[in-house]
């Protein structure tokens, strides 16, 4: 297969686990350099050895303000280029919004969406300056449908399906795509905290997709011809019934 991507470098928040390292690991098979961006040291280090001299380590926690706005200098400063900047990274809560307590929410709201609008904030002037880039924001089918279980999360993700709508459009004349990927229940630790019940039929009925088959959709967006956007996929497991 050829290089689709080589000479690009792609950023990933949330790259030492789930979606996030399987997209890095497709990039990678692809021919691009990708900087794992993670708060998870350990994991980082041992995946950059893993996977060799086009895979480097951003240690970073996006819910520490100093080391979220200091990532994309960071990058920058490492490798010289950003061509890729997926915000991936994001936590889950369910069940009642009753039964949630105020700083779990403040956590999640932050991880979801305050790091996600920070980062893209800060990779703007270099992607404008160089006329091209593609942002990526790992969203959910949860922020296209009111999932009654999940009222914090899913509020979340329509949060950033109107967000990424809105950075298409202001974004659109400096050569940035911008685009988001929207799974159904992917089978990772994201899932920890759904209802025992809800998860348990899931995973009898194959409700539930595989990272890489994220990832697939993820770099069949990022290689579409320049003036091609893929502004949203919505990837569903077919037994899902939403």
């Amino acid at each position: 297969m050829a290089s689709r991507f080589e000479g690009k470098v792609a950023a990933i928040t949330g790259g030492a686990s789930g979606i996030g390292l399987a997209t890095a690991e497709a990039l990678l098979g692809e021919g691009a350099t990708v900087v794992l961006v993670d708060r998870d040291e350990a994991a980082l280090a041992r995946l950059t050895e893993q996977h060799g001299a086009r895979c480097l380590a951003q240690v970073t926690d996006l819910l520490d303000a100093e080391s979220c706005n200091a990532m994309v200098p960071e990058i920058l400063a490492k490798i010289g280029q950003i061509d890729i900047l997926h915000c991936n990274a994001g936590s889950y809560i369910g069940g009642d919004l009753a039964d949630t307590d105020p700083a779990t929410i403040d956590r999640m709201l932050s991880l979801n969406i305050n790091a996600v609008m920070k980062n893209v904030h800060a990779v703007i002037p270099h992607m404008s300056e160089r006329g091209t880039g593609d942002i990526m924001v790992t969203c959910s089918v949860a922020g296209h449908a009111a999932i009654p279980w999940e009222p914090v999360y899913s509020g979340s993700k329509w949060a950033m399906t109107s967000f990424v709508q809105i950075m298409r459009r202001q974004l659109m004349g400096k050569g940035i795509r911008v685009a988001q990927v929207s799974p159904g229940p992917v089978h990772s630790a994201l899932l920890a905290d759904w209802p025992e019940e809800n998860l348990r039929k899931a995973k009898e009925n194959g409700a539930l997709l595989e990272p890489g088959e994220v990832a697939d959709a993820v770099v069949f967006a990022l290689s579409r011809p320049r003036n091609v956007t893929i502004r949203d996929m919505v990837v569903l497991p077919s037994s899902f019934d939403i």
